[in-house]
């Protein structure tokens, strides 16, 4: 084998640079600790009339952090595409109405913007992942209708469960903004869930939760109230069609509403105890007009930071 020219000649010249000199010791590398915590808040402007109120800019609104108003680090009213799960009751209650629902959920993603992700989950007794394995979520329209077409509606109800399973599947999506459309009449007799443990997993997530309440003036097991606090709680409303053309109207004001917000994003104050922290947002466009600001209920507050190194 020849040897490999200039081995040598390299060997000598890095001796010689090592022995040169005093021993460097190496400084270890500093500890840089930065704050990750930056709060963000969906945030919906309506009217005394419940119509969208768009055109908003950062000086309008004021954070409220516990009572302590915060500054604004952060704020957009971008149209910017959204992960949503639609989750669909498929039990007995909802015969008759099936139809009209998938009819609407379908206009709904019509109207969305075209680069959101959808998902869905359809729950009896039982809870379940609508479109096929192994997509976990689809820009398809065929696709989201098929999924939302295929469900019988039969069996009891497992509300909770459905909400619990589509919050940890909503985390797994691409898009900053995250939502759910419930569907249901509030019920939920077949769960292993209990409401204040989905509660307390909704206001721990990012997700705006927006229900429609679809209930039979003779279903003594429907809870619309249960619905309504899912919505209050992260930011989102209730609402209460009576009708399959009022169905599609709600749906489309859902779609207009998850379009037309805004985010913004303030630093918690330093607090040694994490918990539960209430927030609140107040906008003032100024000219008398009364504005209604939906927003998630607080956020949790724990450790202010981590370690980079």
């Amino acid at each position: 084998m020849k040897p490999l020219p200039y081995l040598g000649l390299f060997l000598g010249l890095w001796s010689a640079f090592a022995s040169a000199g005093p021993q460097q010791t190496l400084e270890p590398l500093p500890i840089i600790s930065v704050k990750t915590d930056l709060v963000t808040l969906p945030v919906t402007v309506v009217d005394r009339r419940g119509g969208i109120v768009a055109g908003l800019r950062q000086e309008d609104f004021t954070v409220y952090d516990s009572g302590e108003r915060q500054t604004i680090q952060f704020f957009t009213s971008e149209d910017a595409p959204a992960t949503i799960g639609l989750v669909i009751d498929s039990s007995g209650s909802m015969r008759g109405r099936r139809h009209d629902v998938t009819a609407a959920a379908a206009a709904f993603a019509d109207m969305s913007h075209p680069l959101d992700e959808f998902f869905t989950v359809n729950f009896n007794e039982a809870v379940w992942l609508g479109l096929p394995r192994p997509v976990a979520f689809t820009e398809d329209m065929d696709q989201l209708y098929a999924a939302l077409s295929s469900a019988p509606a039969q069996g009891m109800t497992a509300l909770y469960d459905a909400v619990d399973r589509a919050l940890d599947h909503l985390q797994l999506g691409t898009r900053d903004r995250k939502a759910l459309i419930v569907v249901s009449d509030g019920g939920d007799n077949a769960s292993s869930r209990t409401l204040d443990a989905v509660l307390e997993h909704a206001r721990g997530s990012s997700a705006v939760i927006y229900a429609v309440s679809l209930v039979d003036p003779n279903d003594q097991d429907a809870k619309p109230g249960r619905l309504k606090k899912l919505a209050r709680e992260t930011g989102g409303h209730v609402f209460t069609p009576k009708s399959a053309d009022e169905v599609m109207r709600v749906f489309a004001q859902i779609a207009r509403e998850i379009r037309s917000g805004y985010t913004i994003g303030f630093l918690p104050p330093d607090t040694p105890d994490a918990g539960f922290r209430t927030v609140r947002v107040v906008a003032d466009a100024g000219g008398n007009r009364q504005l209604i600001v939906r927003t998630r209920a607080g956020y949790y507050a724990g450790p202010s930071g981590r370690t980079i190194k």
